[in-house]
């Protein structure tokens, strides 16, 4: 029999999550963000069940070619543009939009030999500092592109860093807006803007981790009233179990030590297969219908949580570390990180399973 660690990922889910994210956006359109294999769920999987998306936003050419060779038609937005300027020859030949954030990108697209005018994404770095033009060169940048015979429509787009916040927004909000008598489509919204800064929807929003059923925030509470649903569920058995006295200890540093008599049950699931070796002692585990509390250091194949007060879990046990009982938000924040990590860094060697339900 094989290890009883698997994934499950839920079509359904993610395709209501896409419907629960239309609710919100009103007019404006949807790119779907796909980028990092669908956040670990698996583009070629999973593509089919966002089709009622605008466009796919992803990172890189290998991604934009399988959602093309998969079938999609529509939109695909290379979201940090291209690496090379030889990759405008594959943008050309599969209809792809790119994002353009440097004076190098610029001087390809002027010299590239295309079939067809390509549609671009200008970034603006309105704070965040990691790609675009500045505010004082934006407004010649896209002068110029406006001009390339090469380039079909131009998009003003941005990014927020702390969308998550009340007033997190208001800064750079205020340098896009600098902007608006271009007069261009423009993309600025992420998934925390998209919830909660409606102001900046405009033509498209940019829509990842809420698909996925989990908060730009972190926190799982942030997100509860919109009944979004977690997309993919870790799943593993209990494989043991021992009756441990006070003053033993549990795993690699003895990280634990218990004060008392407790029954531990070990679980086989561990850093390898992507759960965060960081979790702390108390990190929450499902299992059995209830949330247990992780116990010493997560090992490479294996970690052990307390059942003392779960006397029904026995051998074979199922336990789930996030999905549809435990978000993988209350996971992630509980080890110091963000359920995006979490979900990305599924491992390969952990099997994935994809549901949909019958009608």
């Amino acid at each position: 029999m094989p290890r009883p660690i698997s994934a499950v990922i839920h079509l359904d889910n993610l395709q209501h999550n896409l419907s629960v994210v239309r609710q919100h956006t009103g007019q404006a359109k949807i790119w779907s963000v796909m980028k990092a294999d669908g956040y670990g769920h698996g583009i070629k999987h999973i593509w089919s069940s966002l089709s009622d998306t605008d466009g796919f936003a992803v990172l890189d050419l290998q991604e934009a070619i399988l959602l093309r060779e998969e079938g999609w038609a529509g939109p695909i937005l290379l979201l940090e543009g291209f690496f090379q300027p030889q990759d405008l020859g594959m943008i050309d030949q599969y209809h792809l939009t790119t994002s353009v954030h440097s004076e190098w990108q610029l001087y390809a697209i002027e010299n590239a030999q295309l079939s067809a005018p390509i549609s671009v994404y200008v970034k603006l770095n309105s704070g965040m500092n990691r790609l675009g033009f500045s505010v004082g060169e934006y407004q010649k940048v896209v002068e110029r592109l406006v001009k390339m015979p090469n380039v079909s429509s131009v998009t003003l787009m941005s990014h927020f860093a702390n969308s998550d916040r009340c007033n997190g927004i208001a800064e750079p909000f205020e340098k896009i807006k600098q902007f608006g008598h271009l007069s261009l489509q423009t993309c600025i919204a992420n998934s925390g803007a998209t919830l909660w800064h409606k102001e900046t929807h405009y033509d498209w929003v940019r829509t990842g981790i809420l698909l996925y059923g989990a908060s730009p925030s972190g926190r799982s509470a942030d997100i509860q009233q919109y009944s979004l649903r977690a997309a993919m569920t870790l799943q593993s058995e209990v494989i043991a179990i021992h009756d441990i006295a006070a003053g033993e200890s549990i795993g690699y540093g003895s990280r634990f030590t218990s004060s008392k008599p407790m029954r531990i049950a070990t679980v086989a699931c561990g850093y390898a297969d992507g759960y965060p070796r960081h979790a702390p002692n108390g990190t929450p585990v499902w299992c059995n219908g209830k949330r247990c509390a992780l116990l010493g250091a997560v090992s490479m194949d294996m970690l052990s949580i307390d059942i003392t007060d779960c006397s029904d879990v026995k051998l074979g046990a199922k336990v789930e570390l996030w999905g549809q009982n435990l978000p993988v938000d209350d996971v992630a924040q509980a080890s110091g990180t963000i359920g995006y990590e979490l979900l990305c860094a599924l491992a390969k060697r952990v099997p994935i399973r994809y549901e949909k339900s019958v009608e």
